[in-house]
């Protein structure tokens, strides 16, 4: 278990590094305009836009939910199937796992995920000038990764690690549990995601709009511990297996950070290009944006 969580934790720390990078290279690539910069430029909304994103993600969403709501449940004779062996090597650390203790315990982080975006528009008076930008992109963000994990959950049957046998081939949960339709929703984490999005989307708005802070990189590292920590307990649980947890927090990070960079007036890339590609044995379109 503790090697497991050992790679999330690496995978924190790459994010840490590749911003914390990207921070480095932008004041030593942009010193003069230190001096001028204003937080009201910062951000753009444009309502064309960001009101049909955000509804259709709250759509979508509601969608996905029917989905997960109108999974079935195991059958007993599938329920016997259930053997270690059909999960992948790097996944079986946590089969057969299961503690409620744990379960309630990941949402102490959870929550705290949800509410850092609103206590720092509170706690920081360059945020709380823009709160209306910031409020409008968190519901955006929120409603995008909503749409991923609904969608995703409800279309994909993945049982959880509480439901397969541990290594000496007990079970911890009942079979009422193990059966369950909530228990095939493995892939992927939306704990996780969630928390991932909300703690990023944080640390990307200040680091954006505090751009000199001293503060920044330990709000960074909190963003990234918030879901680390999520992720711990949801794998301890036998909510969801590694796997599912490395992609949960690289989705919903991704999600945290991008919404706030396309929204940004002046991006870090210049063009977008969208061009034929055509080599052996395939033929197709490619997509690439150009950076500064």
């Amino acid at each position: 278990m503790k090697k497991h969580f050992a790679s999330l934790f690496f995978l924190c720390i790459l994010f840490i590094n590749s911003f914390a990078q990207d921070s480095l290279n932008s004041l030593a690539t942009l010193p003069a305009q230190q001096s001028s910069f204003n937080p009201k430029d910062v951000y753009h909304i444009s309502w064309k836009v960001d009101a049909p994103v955000t509804g259709a993600g709250l759509a979508l969403s509601a969608f996905g939910l029917h989905l997960i709501q109108t999974k079935k449940s195991l059958t007993n004779e599938q329920l016997m199937e259930k053997s270690r062996d059909d999960i992948p090597s790097f996944d079986r650390g946590n089969a057969g796992f299961y503690s409620e203790s744990a379960n309630n315990n990941s949402y102490v982080p959870f929550f705290a995920g949800f509410a850092m975006p609103l206590v720092m528009v509170v706690a920081d008076k360059t945020e709380r000038q823009q709160a209306g930008k910031i409020i409008v992109m968190y519901t955006e963000s929120l409603a995008i990764t909503s749409t991923l994990y609904t969608i995703t959950a409800g279309s994909i049957d993945r049982s959880r690690p509480l439901v397969y046998p541990d290594k000496n081939g007990n079970y911890r949960a009942d079979a009422g549990k193990r059966a369950s339709k909530n228990s095939q929703r493995s892939f992927y984490a939306g704990h996780t995601a969630a928390t991932a999005s909300a703690s990023f989307f944080a640390a990307k708005v200040f680091s954006d709009l505090n751009p000199d802070s001293k503060f920044k990189p330990v709000i960074w590292v909190i963003a990234a511990a918030l879901p680390a920590v999520t992720a711990y307990y949801r794998y301890e649980a036998g909510e969801h297996f590694l796997s599912d947890n490395i992609l949960g927090y690289a989705i919903g990070a991704g999600v945290g950070i991008l919404v706030p960079q396309f929204h940004k007036t002046h991006k870090n890339f210049q063009r977008v290009s969208f061009a034929p590609a055509i080599g052996q044995g395939y033929k197709g379109f490619q997509l690439a944006y150009t950076f500064k």
